[in-house]
């Protein structure tokens, strides 16, 4: 068995979970809605305030679903909870990001400002102190789509090895080399 997968998913006060027909779960909560399509093959039991999840098999492809499922459910309840926030960091001399509404234009060093529409699922927020780096803020509900977007931010201008310039997540640890070898 999975051990993610046999793992209830607990709903907590405030969160409304329905099965739809064609096997779409439906997550409501105090922060928005959530749409899943689950497999056909993975049966879903709701009793108890714990969603159980449960496989015909043991398949490779079903013992996968299993937890994927699973997981994906424990995300949306956790979601429309909660939410789920990204940090970015702009590192780098003359690097800044502001936003108007859900457009975020980007100075990242080449010789045009780049304009990134977030989708509206999104919040998204900039900050710039003096002494510090440029922050970006992004808040959702949907935790694939917030991954997605702030990847392709990162993507922008992804940090390099030597400098650690770039686009960064708050958290991240950049590896550093060392650069040549002064010579004589």
């Amino acid at each position: 068995m999975s051990r993610i997968g046999k793992k209830p998913v607990t709903i907590s006060a405030g969160v409304k979970i329905t099965v739809g027909s064609d096997n779409v779960i439906t997550v409501k909560g105090p922060k928005g809605e959530l749409k899943q399509a689950i497999d056909r093959d993975i049966e879903l039991k709701i009793e108890n305030d714990e969603v159980i999840l449960g496989r015909p098999t043991d398949q490779i492809r079903h013992r996968a679903m299993h937890g994927l499922y699973r997981s994906l459910i424990a995300n949306m309840v956790k979601g429309v909870t909660d939410g789920y926030t990204k940090h970015l960091e702009l590192v780098g001399v003359g690097y800044k990001a502001s936003n108007t509404g859900n457009l975020l234009d980007l100075s990242l060093g080449y010789s045009h400002n780049i304009i990134f529409e977030v989708p509206k699922e999104l919040k998204v927020a900039t900050e710039t102190l003096k002494g510090q780096n440029p922050k970006i803020t992004l808040e959702s509900i949907d935790k694939q789509l917030l991954g997605q977007v702030a990847a392709k931010i990162r993507g922008l201008r992804k940090p390099e090895p030597y400098k650690g310039k770039g686009v960064k997540y708050s958290d991240e640890v950049i590896r550093r080399k060392a650069g040549k070898a002064a010579g004589k």
